[in-house]
């Protein structure tokens, strides 16, 4: 890719690529175990509202103590790092690119809307966001000739870089995608028994160093839909409307399942995005599952691509006309230089909504009554199912990161779709509906069809 090379230029120059992080938790302290072993690459400042959980990051990556300052101006003096509690203060401070990794949609907007203020590139680790508002953010950032990016490492960014290769290399992308664990009664999972459909020990599950709420989205299909989400939006896929299959199957089965019906795979349509189980219907795990990768099924485009699909032993289906490219591992934060420095040294983003496709609705873990408050993503009221844009669109659907300590106006049963009028609104949030407001105003049933 000739990054390193391009970074050793920055680095001899005298010119890193200043960097921002918004977030020190998991994801953030992985880009921070990295950085110091990347030539070219200056992390200014750290913010986090928990200053003890920065500085606590930076500890257990041996972050060396006379290279922490005091604030950004001596920071960016000294090559070194300061931790701030206000991410305000990363905003038009000589910063190239921000690393948005709080999590919170909410939050991941407003840090976003002000990183393009500034001009300054945005890494959105926060897919929840860009799940929510992405196909607008990345309009503004375009229009204001800054990069807005996935962040490589997670898996949305890798798969869409699996459907940039395929695209490139000629072949029709028929489905992208991943794997995880899953089960049908997930949907109706919370955070009171989610350690029961996780294998961590009780020691640790009762040590409160993990999140309920989070491994609950985890494993209800919330994040998976999220994440899937993000890849169709920047890779101009259509969703099916019944949402992800979620079907049983091993590495060598991808491009057999993920194929269209008609020739016998589980696709309602072809181009699309689809998330495959690690383990069969009964809960056992499957061998050589697809857990932790991530994949692209494509169709050989004449006989000539088909008899090669035969001769090399390649993941194909039955008929040798549908093949898959799986890789089995995604580094999370390890890899997230990937993106900052294709944002910084080339202008170009690892994957970034280019329509509005596909969107994440609020759907009733259990029947709902009136007066009901809902909890968001990985709580006790809702789950979040990935459905087309336009389905989304046409029925008014309430997306799952506007789903949180809002009060239902009507009763909702089980497994229906909560819509916008649905709730009370809280104003509070003008800033993130008027975002959403623009990415609805972009749904498109324009795809790259096979």
């Amino acid at each position: 890719m000739n990054l390193h090379a391009l970074l050793t230029d920055r680095e001899e120059a005298g010119r890193p690529i200043r960097v921002g992080l918004i977030g020190a938790g998991r994801f953030g302290t992985m880009y921070l175990a990295q950085a110091r072993n990347i030539p070219g690459i200056h992390v200014v400042a750290i913010a986090d509202i928990n200053t003890e959980r920065a500085r606590g990051a930076l500890a257990l990556v041996d972050w060396p103590a006379e290279a922490i300052a005091e604030s950004i101006p001596e920071a960016l003096a000294a090559r070194s790092t300061t931790i701030v509690a206000d991410s305000g203060a990363l905003f038009g401070s000589d910063i190239d690119v921000i690393v948005e990794a709080t999590g919170n949609p909410i939050i991941g907007i407003r840090h976003a809307l002000a990183a393009i203020a500034q001009k300054q590139h945005i890494i959105m680790v926060n897919v929840e966001a860009d799940a929510l508002a992405g196909p607008a953010l990345a309009r503004r950032a375009q229009e204001a000739g800054v990069v807005y990016s996935l962040a490589y490492g997670d898996q949305p960014a890798l798969i869409w870089e699996l459907v940039d290769w395929a695209r490139t290399s000629g072949f029709d992308v028929v489905c992208a995608g991943k794997g995880a664990k899953y089960l049908p009664h997930y949907h109706e999972m919370n955070p009171d028994n989610v350690w029961e459909n996780w294998e961590f020990s009780k020691e640790l599950t009762d040590s409160g160093q993990l999140n309920p709420y989070m491994h609950t989205s985890f494993r209800d299909g919330t994040k998976a839909a999220i994440e899937m989400a993000a890849v169709a939006n920047a890779a101009r896929l259509k969703p099916s409307d019944s949402g992800l299959t979620f079907t049983p199957g091993n590495l060598e089965e991808i491009a057999t399942i993920c194929r269209p019906e008609s020739v016998g795979g589980v696709l309602e349509v072809s181009g699309t995005v689809d998330v495959m189980s690690s383990v069969t219907r009964d809960g056992e795990w499957i061998d050589h599952n697809t857990q932790e990768g991530v994949f692209v099924v494509v169709k050989a485009n004449n006989d000539y691509v088909a008899s090669c699909f035969a001769e090399y032993p390649w993941h194909r289906d039955p008929t040798n006309q549908y093949a898959a490219l799986y890789r089995p591992y995604h580094y999370v934060g390890l890899e997230l230089n990937i993106s900052i420095a294709n944002a910084v040294l080339r202008g170009v983003p690892t994957g970034a909504p280019v329509g509005f496709y596909a969107d994440v609705v609020a759907t009733a873990k259990k029947d709902l009554a009136a007066g009901d408050i809902l909890d968001g993503e990985g709580g006790y009221t809702v789950w979040g199912k990935l459905i087309s844009a336009q389905a989304s669109v046409d029925a008014g659907a309430l997306p799952v990161a506007m789903a949180h300590h809002v009060v239902l106006k009507n009763p909702i049963a089980k497994g229906q779709i909560v819509r916008w009028e649905d709730v009370v609104i809280d104003e509070s949030l003008s800033e993130a509906i008027t975002l959403r407001r623009e990415t609805e105003a972009l749904v498109s049933d324009t795809f790259l069809e096979v």
